[in-house]
């Protein structure tokens, strides 16, 4: 193919460059390849649609069929074409180059850095970077994520009904709802991308696997009653504790595990809930009577220092103490007589002037 032929084929070679070259890196280059592509055919379009290879006397290199006579003005034109496209090719590559170079990793991201795949243990922290163009950078989340399995369709990860099932300490089926926080560990993100993968990777085949395993582990050392009440935080933690010792080694960290809800066999959770509440009513009964014996000891230790009391103060009124009582309270009580009735005594007979 000769140079006339590639000027023909020109506008088909920047068309097609123009929807290749910036899927290669970045999306910003793909604008700025339009503004030049644009100003290429502004300035040369025109020029090379007049251009007519057939007619010796139109060709660029003014080459005439029956003669060797060379237009030095048409020759002098394309070489400034070769130089103006040579040019604008070269600021292309140029352009492509810098932009592919070019890396930004926002925040909650953490970048996985391959070249000709292989992956490199040097993650790239959030920000600007400047990598070898030919460089993959794989975008990793290291926000926290959530994934939760539940009986109500739609409500986890998959849109079915997605509970756990699995077996009591006496071989009673339960279903459970459990979401998992996790995250991956930045430093680990090279790691986890060549052995396991994006996300969707981590989900299936480690956390989803990991959790029915755990799950089932601890709900077989539960009786069902006690995971529908009191042992349900007991469990949760204890489902925590194997996912961690599990997961965190290889770089997921586990924030939180919440065992959401415990749905028992119908029959079963009504026997459950009829027994809590018959324990209930016991536990009040026997706080009433504690109360009532409470209450009754009181009275027994009330009466009993009533009684004591009673007892002090019969001793201690003696016949001289009522008589030093009695000329105290005499002395309050002005306008009466008192006449001596009982000589053996003393006691008076007392009578109020006044009536």
């Amino acid at each position: 193919m000769n140079f006339e032929q590639i000027l023909k084929k020109l506008p088909f070679i920047i068309f097609l460059l123009f929807i290749i070259l910036p899927m290669f890196k970045n999306s910003g280059f793909f604008v700025i390849f339009f503004i030049v592509a644009l100003i290429l055919f502004l300035k040369y379009g025109k020029q090379l649609k007049n251009f007519d290879f057939k007619n010796s006397k139109d060709t660029p290199f003014g080459i005439k069929n029956d003669s060797k006579i060379i237009n030095i003005n048409n020759l002098n034109n394309m070489k400034n074409i070769k130089t103006s496209i040579t040019f604008i090719v070269l600021a292309i590559f140029g352009l492509w180059l810098f932009f592919a170079s070019i890396v930004i990793v926002e925040a909650g991201q953490t970048g996985v850095y391959s070249l000709f795949g292989k992956v490199r243990d040097q993650e790239l922290r959030s920000g600007f970077h400047l990598v070898i163009p030919l460089a993959r950078i794989t975008k990793m989340s290291i926000r926290t994520e959530e994934y939760t399995m539940s009986i109500a369709q739609g409500e986890g990860k998959r849109y079915t009904a997605d509970a756990i099932t699995s077996l009591t300490k006496e071989g009673l089926s339960v279903d459970l709802d459990m979401t998992v926080l996790y995250r991956v560990e930045e430093d680990r993100a090279s790691d986890i991308y060549r052995t396991i993968g994006l996300k969707e990777d981590i989900d299936e085949k480690v956390i989803r696997p990991t959790i029915r395993t755990a799950i089932r582990d601890v709900i077989a050392q539960y009786e069902a009653k006690d995971i529908y009440s009191e042992e349900r935080e007991s469990a949760s933690s204890k489902i925590a504790d194997k996912l961690i010792s599990e997961l965190e080694p290889r770089g997921i960290v586990i924030e939180q595990v919440l065992l959401r809800n415990v749905a028992l066999p119908a029959n079963l959770a009504t026997a459950i809930q009829e027994k809590l509440q018959a324990e209930q009513e016991a536990e009040k009964y026997d706080f009433i009577l504690a109360k009532e014996k409470k209450e009754k000891e009181r009275k027994i230790i009330e009466a009993e220092g009533q009684r004591d009391a009673q007892k002090i103060i019969n001793e201690s009124l003696t016949q001289n103490y009522l008589y030093y009582l009695y000329i105290n309270d005499l002395k309050s009580r002005e306008g009466t007589i008192y006449v001596p009735t009982n000589p053996s005594t003393g006691m008076p007979l007392f009578r109020d002037l006044g009536k």
